[in-house]
């Protein structure tokens, strides 16, 4: 098995190289770009209102007739939209007019960092390195609320997209008569970019909900996510931007908290709290992120789930300091197996296995570009000792090196360091010290259509259990998307002794193969926009064992004019147990070791029109599930009271029979969540999740005022009550003020 598994990686990282040579052909499609926007420099002022009624505006070359991506990708848009950039010594200056057929827009809230889908808006792509591979998001509803973003690793899918990043711009929007438009302001600080370079590349896409179309100023096929890399136009300086000059800025913190554990009966704990970070551009592509002291207590909940699965769920992470430039960290290996998960650091579980907020001491983190195709990420972090929890002190280092090659790939490698210095015998350290080296080859061809991965990561630990050669996690795989098909093949090698405790490994110990295909129907409807029917096989084996897992799924999904889906999955498993376990995670009597179920399971996924007031999702599944069956609905309906909100409800009950002695439950979860914006700076959101798998009710309620430029009052409340008898298990209550001020 080894040898096979070793062949087909060979195979693949061939096949992945030649492809990448491939893409660097310049007639390929992807590389004929629009005529390009031209960002004359300026001494005049812009007032900053949105109308655009400057005549300096006019006097650079528009971005225009953009494509339309939805309902077709064969035609023009039928709404105009133009975009303009200047800039002068500090600034860059966007500028957009929108036409529109009516007044009637969607706006969901209030509150920066919107998400498009189901939103009137318009999004700019800033690309100042050229690769295709990294960029600046910024973006402007017809009201003036502002999101910004980064993306990573070419846009290929919505997980490279990092909404979490914050920064100071400006921008406002006007409506008028059949148009609406826009001004943005963004200080070249805000950008990374290298001196002396004065050709960018650039995007705009923007969603219009009056004419039910999606558009793009370079021409992206439908079967391509509307936020890829791949497909970029020219962005030509009249003359370089300037270097920013210095740029520190600090971010202070101070916070104060009640706290109190019900269930342990201790006193009420009273405390505040003092820190911050600090960001100092060493060059104008490469940053410092210093924190002191750090406090998360701010970051939203985590949405819970019900987990009837054998393994751990991957939550996002969602702290502000690991967020720029987090894919030079985190994208190494796969979403199953990786090297560096950040939420590993500041959370530890205690003596009984529970999780718990570790306190960061201090972090480091230099990350960004050297030069165009080189890029450097180093990140170090310490952690305190706690004698109450048993939690030793820890170091955690990583550095990543990425080298861009050929078109759009790179090649990257990683190495991840934890390891304890606490000499207390009181406390039980646990492994010394765990290390991991790893090395990643991405595919991503010009046009996007190839794409692939081959990593190799090696464990370096105190585990005299395994041998070094059965510390190693390999993988690789490459996949092909046109028109009206795709395919592709992922195989994966983890071997029983790999163990990357600062990463994310589902399992272990085991070979996985993945066959994947699709085709693509594009029938001439009004109401239908496309079928996607796909085909995929998984399958497990373990050495020494064979076959120990499978799924065969068959999918059939349609897009609709409307913007609604359908989706509708067949389902074949089978699972071979090496431990017992309860499906229910309820405690009960668990299914034996060493025994085997194969079942069979369909379910439907329907997702309405986000452009109405009131839109909703619904997921059914049901049929065969281990020696019983299983039985689950899920559904989010949503409300929006323009522009101010939504309230939100989302209920899943998943019901799993078993065959006595075995339990049977029912499984509840419910999450109702008020997300209400009261001005563009003043925000409350309050999420309810009732979840009888963990017999737990958690309340969090969260005020954030916006007092200044990326400068906010946080009041956060948290509850946690026990679903049997509702009596209160802890109780918190947080108030935190942060402050940006630029040096």
């Amino acid at each position: 098995m080894e040898k096979v598994c070793l062949l087909l990686t060979c195979c693949l990282f061939v096949s992945s190289l030649s492809w990448g040579q491939a893409a660097a052909d310049p007639e390929s499609s992807a590389d004929e770009v629009q005529s390009g926007i031209f960002v004359k420099k300026i001494d005049a002022k812009i007032q900053l209102d949105g109308r655009l009624d400057e005549s300096v505006w006019f006097e650079s070359q528009a971005a225009q007739n953009f494509w339309e991506y939805f309902p077709s990708d064969s035609t023009r848009s039928k709404v105009g939209t133009e975009i303009y950039m200047l800039f002068d010594e500090d600034n860059l200056y966007i500028g957009a007019i929108c036409e529109s057929v009516g007044d009637d827009y969607v706006i969901s809230s209030l509150r920066r960092d919107f998400r498009a889908g189901g939103n009137d808006n318009l999004t700019f792509l800033i690309d100042p390195f050229q690769d295709r591979t990294n960029a600046f998001v910024f973006g402007m509803n017809p009201m003036g609320v502002r999101r910004e973003a980064l993306i990573a690793n070419g846009g290929r899918s919505t997980a490279d997209w990092n909404g979490g990043w914050d920064n100071k711009w400006q921008g406002e929007s006007y409506i008028g008569d059949g148009f609406w438009s826009c001004e943005l302001i963004i200080p070249l600080s805000t950008i990374r970019y290298k001196e002396g370079i004065k050709d960018w590349y650039f995007n705009s896409y923007r969603f219009d909900t009056q004419s039910n179309s999606r558009s793009t100023w370079t021409h992206i096929p439908q079967n391509q996510i509307i936020m890829s890399l791949a497909y970029m136009g020219e962005m030509e300086w009249e003359e370089a931007p300037a270097s920013p000059g210095p740029n520190i800025s600090v971010i202070p913190y101070v916070s104060a908290r009640f706290a109190k554990d019900y269930e342990e009966g201790t006193p009420s704990d009273y405390g505040a709290n003092i820190g911050g970070d600090a960001k100092i551009a060493v060059t104008p592509s490469m940053n410092l992120d210093l924190t002191v002291n750090p406090d998360f207590s701010q970051v939203e909940v985590d949405r819970q789930v019900i987990n009837t699965d054998r393994f751990e769920i991957l939550f996002p992470e969602r702290r502000q300091f690991f967020l720029e430039n987090a894919d030079l960290f985190s994208t190494f290996g796969d979403e199953n197996i990786n090297p560096f998960f950040s939420r590993r650091i500041g959370i530890g579980q205690d003596t009984t296995g529970n999780n718990i907020q570790v306190p960061i001491t201090y972090g480091a983190r230099l990350s960004g570009k050297l030069d165009k195709n080189w890029r450097l990420g180093l990140l170090n972090m310490q952690t305190l000792k706690d004698r109450e929890t048993q939690m030793p002190n820890v170091n955690y280092t990583v550095a990543a090196l990425q080298r861009k090659v050929f078109s759009r790939s790179n090649v990257g490698f990683i190495f991840v360091n934890k390891e304890s210095f606490t000499k207390d015998p009181e406390i039980n350290v646990g492994s010394a010290y765990n290390r991991v080296m790893g090395l990643d080859y991405n595919l991503a061809s010009s046009d996007n259509r190839w794409l692939g991965k081959a990593f190799y990561h090696q464990a370096i630990t105190d585990d005299d259990e395994h041998k070094a050669y059965e510390k190693y996690a390999q993988g690789a795989r490459l996949a092909f998307i046109d028109r009206n098909y795709g395919f592709g093949i992922d195989q994966q090698w983890v071997r029983g002794g790999y163990n990357p405790e600062v990463g994310f490994l589902r399992r272990s110990d085991y070979f996985r193969i993945n066959p994947t295909a699709q085709l693509f129907f594009y029938p001439k409807s009004d109401k239908i926009t496309r079928h996607n029917l796909q085909a995929d096989v998984t399958y497990f084996w373990k050495p020494l064992y064979g076959k120990t897992d499978h799924e065969w799924q068959l999918n059939w999904e349609t897009n609709f004019a409307n913007t609604s889906e359908i989706r509708l999955s067949l389902s074949n498993r089978y699972t071979y147990l090496f431990d017992s376990f309860d499906p229910t995670r309820t405690g009960a009597r668990e299914l034996p070791v060493d025994t085997d179920y194969s079942y069979t399971d369909i379910s439907l996924n329907y997702q309405s029109d986000q452009r109405k007031k009131f839109f909703y999702n619904i997921n059914a599944q049901g049929g065969e599930f281990f020696n019983g069956s299983r039985y689950s609905f899920r559904s989010g309906v949503t409300y929006r009271y323009q522009p101010y909100g939504s309230i939100e409800m989302n209920v899943n009950y998943t019901y799993v029979d078993l065959p006595e002695p075995y339990a049977s439950a029912g499984l509840f979860l419910i999450g109702p969540r008020i997300d209400f914006t009261f001005s563009k700076n003043l925000f409350w959101t309050t999420f309810i999740q009732y979840n009888s798998q963990v017999e737990n009710l958690n309340v969090n309620t969260r005020l954030q005022w916006r007092f200044a430029p990326v400068s906010d009052f946080f009041l956060v409340y948290t509850d946690n009550y026990d679903t049997y008898d509702f009596g209160v298990k802890n109780r918190a209550l947080v108030a935190k003020v942060t402050y940006w001020l630029n040096l």
